[in-house]
């Protein structure tokens, strides 16, 4: 079934199509516009341990992924299917209504803005791979409705939405009450977000309570986890599970600055998870700062929905450093999920607007974790990246 619904997908993606309907008098009206988008990733890398036998270099289709997108007048909406590791799954699904350039409603499936990185999707991540902390203390596609307000100097967002496992489990009607939710908002001020001359502070909150725990019937559980910042291969890095827990606060602060052709982005988060029958709270806590520079370019642009900078202009050549930060132990409540430093350095060249080639250095280090003892990894990759 998923095989035909994936084949059903690509022969409705194939045909783009721009519908004008006219009346009596031959005036056009509303436009109705459908048009393909896809991704394909095509990685290689070369891995470097201590650990030699966990970690397995090599070259790989980490992701491809194949949708359309709707548009009529006010309304948008689409569907994205992805195939990766062996696995086809459902990414993006939703629909939208702008009500006039500063306000939007979206409801669906699809990533509810927290922090900086909701600006660009996984594939478009300067660093190439996003940095640990967003990994582990952000989500993923969630189920839910998000409302968001694009002035000139503000953006704000407001989300609703159910615990992640409802899109990728069928709930029956009864299993509906003990389904997990939660709520979250990003407000950014930004005093200039011109060409070359961008300034923007802000911070994200959320609230929810515990996904299931194996029992639909059990609601009782956080896991917070990242694997290496690899795609070749999946190991695991930090990883903490919470069980009997109440729910969850987190707080994330945000930094953009960018001058002609020099940026700088930086995220901290912190999150705290109460839990029952008198175990302490886990707190959990990372940070990442990042350094763009454009050595073939002029200026960064600015992306107002997304609320972060937009990807360069095609025959920039960018270069961009990143330190990470991430700590899923907490001594005081005896959870050793481990701690990682991660640091990096990427060339991206934006060869033209389909097309992105990415070569990407990485040392990454984890202790105070599951694993026995301290684990480091020196990768080199490289990623043709094409995408419309």
């Amino acid at each position: 079934m998923k095989k035909l619904y994936a084949l059903g997908l690509a022969i409705l993606a194939s045909a783009s199509m721009n519908m004008n309907a006219q009346d009596a008098s031959g005036e056009t009206k509303t436009k109705f516009e459908i048009k393909p988008t896809g991704r394909i990733l095509l990685d290689g890398a070369g891995l470097i341990s201590p650990q030699s036998e966990m970690f397995k270099g090599g070259v790989a289709i980490p992701d491809v992924r194949l949708g359309v997108k709707m548009k009529y007048g006010k309304w948008d909406a689409k569907i994205d299917v992805g195939f990766a590791y062996g696995k086809i799954g459902l990414k993006d699904l939703y629909i939208g209504y702008t009500f006039n350039p500063e306000n939007k409603l979206q409801i669906g499936s699809f990533i509810h803005q927290f922090g900086l990185q909701s600006a660009t999707s996984s594939s478009m991540k300067p660093t190439m791979e996003e940095p640990v902390s967003n990994t582990v203390f952000n989500d993923s596609r969630q189920l839910g409705i998000q409302y968001e307000y694009n002035g000139p100097k503000f953006l704000a967002t407001a989300s609703l939405h159910a615990e992640p496992s409802a899109t990728t489990y069928l709930l029956t009607p009864n299993q509906f009450t003990h389904e997990g939710y939660g709520i979250r908002s990003r407000l950014v001020y930004r005093p200039w977000h011109e060409p070359g001359k961008m300034l923007q502070v802000g911070i994200s909150g959320a609230f929810a309570t515990p996904t299931r725990n194996g029992d639909p019937d059990t609601h009782d559980l956080f896991t917070f986890k990242s694997n290496f910042p690899v795609r070749v291969t999946q190991v695991t890095a930090i990883d903490a599970k919470v069980d009997q827990s109440k729910n969850l606060f987190k707080l994330s602060p945000e930094l953009l600055a960018s001058y002609g052709p020099v940026a700088l982005e930086s995220q901290y988060f912190w999150v705290n998870v109460n839990r029952r029958n008198g175990q302490k709270a886990f707190v959990g806590q990372g940070a990442y700062v990042t350094l763009r520079g454009l050595l073939l370019g002029q200026n960064y642009t600015y992306d107002s929905w997304g609320g972060g900078i937009a990807t360069p202009a095609p025959k920039n050549l960018e270069l961009v450093l990143d330190y990470n930060y991430t700590t899923l132990t907490d001594r005081s409540c005896g959870i050793y999920g481990g701690r990682l430093n991660d640091f990096s350095a990427t060339l991206n060249y934006y060869i033209n607007k389909y097309v992105i080639a990415r070569l990407h250095y990485s040392y990454t280090h984890t202790w105070d974790g599951p694993q026995n003892g301290p684990i480091s990894l020196n990768a080199i990759m490289a990623r043709l990246q094409i995408i419309f």
